[in-house]
């Protein structure tokens, strides 16, 4: 367990193996965003015809890794109101549908359906087991009356599969290219659909790109409806990949580096200089174009320049490799929707491009959970760790990332150390940590785990149903009073503590705040797209037997203003109304 033979034990050396193994000097592994899924698709492909049949896959399954999550585990209640669902939706053939043939992907008019086609009823079950491998699951989609065969679909994202039981809904990754390298649909050969879990009102994601896309590049985002096996699983967003497409769509080109940034149980991926050693780097940056030293070492440098050059030479130094009026929109925006999963708070859940002149861009990845009120469902802490972390006598700064959950687990009274009592207990300690009984700690598992309490839908202080709480609790909050200024002496988030520190970058950021909050974060912008999107899927989202939350819970979220031009308290509108007031009322903003 001493790695580094210094006669002593940290936390990470007394974190348990997963596969693929630690991440180590110019390799994937560990826990970390590029460890190694289990490889199993060629392997267990005994005909070479580049996917796995029933048979094939039976053979595959006994070789997953601690036998592979059950289908049927019982996850995490969710988040947005009363869970319901995981009882057969009503049956729906192609002939029921309407088709589009004409609209785009993303056409924010059109409800289209998406008919999936599995060998097999056990299909959940199988992809569940197959979440953490190679493997995915050959199917055939109808769309518009065309039928696309051998498309690979896989379970996808974190608490998203985690935190969901068997028969409720779970997001999808469709890969069109699977077989047939050309395959695309409408153009796209990656489709997304995200189960909203947390998200009554289904919008979060399409509300956000609507906004963003007048500022920056931004996934685009609809509403897409799914039937499996001829069962309706309701509605999904339908969210752009950030892949080549995106960059060809959006810079005219397909080559540089890409990074995608996950959700880091340390909270800690916001571009801090880690020294000149690629290795803690690829555990916390999945690089998703080739993996080359050359695109390593360049986002080192940006690192290094970011964080250890003085402000008043700041500019000189990092406009040359950084899109410095493009991160200050990201920026921007992260806080004026109050993104729960944002770079404010945890300091991840964004991408990373390196265009082919050496300039990297920041953008927006994770956006399902945005325009709402206080707590901070997706983890992380502005500024600091959360308080139930925080260490007697000054055991972690408060700059500090949040502790791994195992140094959480063992180290009781948060000193730092080790006592007779907590060696004695580690065992029982890590066991606790299995929180879904499957005998293996998860990466979901080693997520922080975050006592706010069920926010029932409105925006009060976490745990209350309907308001906002009491006013002035924002700053490390969320919520509508969140301080646009967060994280300004956070070593967590250089691109705020270290870019904000220069005042004409500090000066654009709050020109930028006040041009979202007045022409932007409107109820003439954002709340037709609220009206025609609930329109367009009440009836679905009333008929979804696997949906994550309730029907009171999208009525209220996504409710309009009344006569008087009034929200309803706790819905999007009520959300929109009171951030835009809070910005526009803020000292320095309204300067």
């Amino acid at each position: 367990m001493d790695l580094n033979k210094d006669g002593q034990l940290t936390f990470e050396e007394m974190a348990p193996s997963f596969p693929g193994g630690r991440p180590g000097p110019g390799r994937p592994g560990g826990m970390g965003p590029n460890r190694s899924e289990q490889k199993l698709a060629k392997k267990f492909d005994a005909d070479k015809n580049g996917f796995l049949d029933s048979a094939e896959r039976q053979e595959a399954l006994k070789a997953v890794q601690g036998g592979g999550r059950p289908g049927g585990s019982p996850g995490r209640r969710p988040r947005g109101g009363q869970a319901q669902g995981g009882t057969p939706g009503p049956k729906v053939s192609p002939g029921d549908v309407k088709n589009y043939p004409k609209a785009g992907l993303y056409d924010p008019a059109v409800l289209r359906t998406v008919f999936i086609e599995f060998d097999t009823e056990t299909w959940e079950d199988e992809m569940a087991k197959f979440k953490n491998t190679d493997v995915e699951m050959p199917a055939t989609l109808t769309v518009d009356g065309r039928k696309y065969p051998m498309v690979g679909i896989k379970f996808r994202g974190q608490s998203s599969f985690g935190h969901i039981p068997a028969g409720s809904k779970r997001s999808l990754n469709l890969s069109m290219d699977f077989i047939n390298r050309d395959q695309r649909l409408y153009g796209y050969k990656t489709i997304n659909l995200l189960n909203c879990n947390g998200d009554a009102s289904f919008l979060s994601s399409i509300l956000y790109s609507h906004l963003a896309a007048d500022y920056l590049p931004v996934p685009k985002a609809n509403m897409m409806k799914v039937v499996i096996n001829g069962e309706s699983w309701g509605v999904y967003s339908n969210v752009q990949q950030y892949n080549k497409d995106f960059l060809k769509e959006f810079y005219g080109t397909t080559t540089g580096a890409r990074w995608k940034v996950p959700g880091s149980p340390q909270a800690d991926g916001g571009l801090r200089f880690l020294g000149e050693d690629i290795a803690p780097y690829r555990q916390r940056f999945e690089i998703k174009s080739k993996d080359k030293d050359k695109s390593w070492k360049a986002l080192i440098n940006l690192c290094k320049v970011l964080n250890e050059t003085p402000a008043k030479d700041l500019p000189e130094a990092i406009e040359p490799i950084l899109n410095v009026d493009g991160v200050l929109r990201f920026l921007a925006i992260d806080v004026a929707v109050v993104n729960s999963d944002g770079y404010w708070t945890r300091a991840s859940d964004y991408s990373i491009y390196l265009n082919p002149d050496g300039v990297f861009h920041i953008l927006p990845h994770d956006m399902n959970e945005a325009f709402r009120g206080g707590g901070r469902p997706g983890g992380g802490l502005p500024g600091g760790p959360p308080p139930q972390f925080d260490a007697p006598g000054g055991g972690r700064g408060p700059d500090s990332p949040p502790p791994h959950p195992i140094e959480a687990a063992i180290d009781r009274n948060r000193d730092g150390e080790l006592s007779r009592d907590e060696i004695k207990n580690i065992t029982q300690a890590l066991t606790a940590l299995d929180r879904n009984k499957n005998g293996q700690i998860d990466p979901e598992e080693l997520r922080p785990q975050f006592e706010f309490g069920p926010t029932g839908g409105g925006f009060g202080r976490p745990g209350r149903r309907g308001g906002f709480g009491r006013p002035g609790g924002g700053g490390g909050h969320g919520g509508p009073t969140l301080d646009p200024l967060v994280g300004l002496d956070s070593e967590r988030m250089p691109l705020r503590s270290k870019l904000l520190a220069v005042p004409q970058y500090r000066a654009r950021y709050l020109q930028l705040l006040r041009t979202i909050a007045e022409k932007s974060l409107t109820h003439k912008n954002l709340s037709p797209v609220i009206a025609r999107y609930r329109e367009l899927i009440a009836d679905e989202v009333k008929n979804d037997t696997r949906k994550t939350s309730s029907d009171d819970a999208f009525t209220n979220a996504t409710a309009p203003l009344n006569e008087n031009e009034a929200p309803t308290p706790g819905s999007l509108n009520d959300f929109i109304e009171q951030r835009r007031s809070f910005l526009l009322k803020h000292g320095e903003i309204k300067k």
